[in-house]
């Protein structure tokens, strides 16, 4: 398989930010102020900055692995240089690293801050710019191609991973550097104003460029003990993290980490031209998943509803859009609204390129070989009825065989019955076991000379499961089989590649992943697509027309009659460059704790029952609630400003395969929250206790 490198940007990582502060911290708790509380004047940054490995070759960092270059990190030092101009004579200095303890007036009352003006920052025990680069060049995930240029002692080796653990149980992270390493970083330039000169006349305070007189030599450094790095012109933890988070790193082939811990159970090992990526692990070394900075991407979840801040968890229903998302739509409108494929002016050359490059985008995410293999439809159920109709009526007959399973949406089930009922096939349906898992045994005794078509979700809408897809499709072509995949809900949930699943086409609709209404994506094989004839006639899918004879576009065109949804085709490729941004892998770690969370709580609760407990499982969290109707829970939920959904939920043979007609469904997304499910949580409490909202 290949892989891109924005693969790398979404998966890769640098020193995690916990092991950073916690350093930090332990450097700076005795100081009594951080250097944002002293008003620092910012100058030039000092030119003249030199390498750390002079000599080395450049050329040696792999292709895709970024690291901010000279020009970036002077930007960024720029508006830090220091100034001791406006350190003022007292200083209330307020908590520092959030600890309210370290609270202390400043000892620099009288003190005759000129003499200060020489000092650099590596006085104080901070490590310069050659050790920092030092540290980032070591980080080059092994395994990568360093060419004999670079000194191998410079770049520390990445331990192996422990006897037994799989070898790719990491991918998708990078290699952390370790808290040794970061120590053994820090502690080259342990702060000691020891250490300071006594005399101007040291090269690193030339008297000549600082007029620094030579009274160093009677100064108590002591009155210097709580000055913060930041007063020396070093840029603070929210800069660091804006600064590496616009750069990425390879990650296929990175070693696992012998600590690793718990595999995801929902990641399929996926096989693809040599790529074989197995599912991550949990642990310390992955990217900090930020969920407060994704909300304030969310403006709608600053609503509130019945007087409470509002909790979405009907995301298996619809999910919220993104800013990004907003402000690409209206840009649309104020700037590219058109028809497209069919005029000379600029408009409509802006409008065709915004639409075919979230096709791009839409390919790029589901790692499909070509745009040519994805259409768009008005959403999954258009989708799964355009196979039905084109390809199901060409090939399906009288005596074939069509395979679902229990675990279907009423738009997986409609469209291949009414296909049975019009051409005398036969439906036959996959049985599930108690916790709603498909029984793959039962499976394969369904599976024949006469199956022709296996439709079947990924994710089920009512119960969360997770269904093992790629074993499926791959039992499926064993008897000659096609197979649909219904993704609309895992495409927010987990990583979709239709190249290594192999499944001949699949659906998923745009508002389920924080994307617009009204739009959807078919993906099909190219070989298909071309042998489909088309399902609707009009506009824009034909290429020639007479009385006597129609020629018709090639795929996708053909499948695109009319005017198509253009703006919110638009929208979605910019939901989905979001999603892109953030890390499928990030966010399906970060919901999976969360939907363990969420069980573990709900489970407490005296008289509710969780239906779909699956250990394969994702994002929904069905329940009952003994002695207490689903629609009077809805309710109570949503006068606590709680949204959810109860009934059905369009998937009515599931739930009567565990004895219910509705359930009360909460389903998750990256921008829910562990309080969030903390009220969900006590709201239930109260309602199985007799008391409302």
């Amino acid at each position: 398989m290949n892989t891109s490198n924005s693969d790398f940007t979404q998966n890769a990582s640098l020193p995690d930010i916990a092991q950073l502060t916690k350093l930090a911290n332990e450097l700076f708790t005795a100081l009594p102020c951080d250097g944002s509380r002293i008003g620092i004047a910012s100058s030039a940054v000092p030119s003249g900055l030199t390498s750390s490995l002079p000599g080395a070759d450049k050329s040696a960092i792999p292709q895709g692995f970024d690291l901010p270059g000279e020009a970036e990190l002077q930007k960024l030092f720029a508006p830090h240089q220091p100034s001791f101009d406006s350190v003022p004579d007292s200083i209330d200095t307020g908590s520092v690293f959030g600890n309210p303890s370290s609270a202390t007036t400043s000892p620099l009352a009288g003190l005759d801050k000129s003499v200060l003006a020489g000092i650099l920052p590596q006085d104080f025990g901070l490590p310069d710019e050659a050790q920092l680069q030092q540290l980032l060049v070591s980080r080059v995930p092994q395994g990568s191609n360093i060419p004999g240029s670079v000194e191998a002692d410079s770049i520390p080796a990445v331990p192996s991973p422990a006897a037994g653990a799989d070898p790719l149980a990491k991918v998708g992270t990078s290699p952390q550097a370790s808290e040794a390493e970061l120590q053994k970083l820090f502690a080259a330039g342990t702060a000691a104003t020891g250490s300071i000169p006594q005399s101007a006349a040291g090269n690193s305070i030339p008297t000549a460029t600082y007029g620094l007189a030579a009274s160093l030599t009677d100064f108590d450094a002591s009155l210097i003990a709580g000055l913060s790095p930041q007063a020396y012109g070093l840029p603070g933890e929210a800069e660091l993290k804006e600064l590496f988070g616009s750069f990425s790193a390879p990650s296929a082939g990175v070693p696992a980490n012998a600590e690793s811990g718990s595999s995801f159970y929902f990641l399929d090992e996926l096989k693809n031209g040599g790529f074989n990526a197995q599912a991550p692990t949990l642990g310390s070394a992955h990217p900090a998943f930020d969920v407060q900075a994704v909300r304030r991407d969310f403006p709608i979840l600053k609503e509130r509803v019945n007087g409470q801040p509002l909790v979405w968890f009907d995301n298996a229903a619809t999910t919220q859009k993104p800013q990004a998302v907003i402000d690409r739509i209206s840009y649309f409108y104020e700037h590219e609204n058109s028809n497209i494929h069919r005029a000379a002016h600029e408009l409509a050359a802006r409008s065709t390129d915004a639409y075919e490059k979230a096709r791009d985008t839409v390919a790029k995410f589901m790692n499909a070989s070509s745009s040519a293999e994805i259409v768009f439809a008005r959403g999954t159920t258009e989708a799964i009825n355009l196979v039905a109709q084109s390809w199901g009526r060409q090939n399906i007959g009288a005596g074939d065989e069509i395979v679902i399973t229990w675990l279907e949406h009423h738009a997986n089930i409609v469209p291949w019955k009414q296909l049975c009922d019009a051409t005398g096939a036969t439906l036959r349906v996959v049985p599930v076991d108690d916790d709603g898992q498909v029984l793959l045994g039962e499976y394969q005794k369904l599976l024949n000379s006469h199956t022709k078509l296996v439709s079947f979700t990924q994710v089920s809408n009512a119960l969360g499961t997770v269904t093992p897809a790629r074993e499926m499709i791959e039992m499926a072509h064993r008897v000659g089989a096609r197979v649909l995949l219904d993704g609309a809900q895992s495409v927010s949930h987990l990583r979709v590649d239709v190249q290594a699943l192999d499944c001949d086409w699949f659906v998923f609709s745009g508002h389920k992943i924080f994307g617009p209404t009204g739009i959807g994506v078919l993906y099909g094989k190219a070989e298909l697509l071309e042998a489909m004839p088309p399902w609707q006639g009009g506009g824009n899918m034909i290429d020639d027309v007479t009385f006597e004879k129609i020629v018709y576009q090639p795929a996708p065109a053909r499948f695109e009659a009319g005017t198509g949804n253009i703006a919110d085709a638009v929208g979605l490729g910019a939901a989905l460059e979001y999603v892109l941004k953030i890390g499928i892998d990030n966010i399906a770690r970060y919901e999976h704790e969360l939907l363990v969370y969420a069980m573990d709580a709900l489970r407490s609760i005296s008289g509710l029952r969780l239906i779909g407990t699956a250990a394969a499982k994702t994002s929904v969290l069905s329940f009952v609630l003994e002695g207490h109707s689903n629609q009077d829970i809805g309710a109570a939920l949503n006068r606590a400003g709680i949204a959810v959904r109860t009934g059905h939920h369009c998937a009515q043979p599931i739930l009567r395969r565990f004895g219910l007609e509705s359930t009360v469904r909460p389903s998750l997304a990256f921008y829910n929250t562990h309080e969030e499910v903390d009220l969900l949580v006590k709201t239930v409490r109260r309602i199985q206790s007799g008391k409302d909202f």
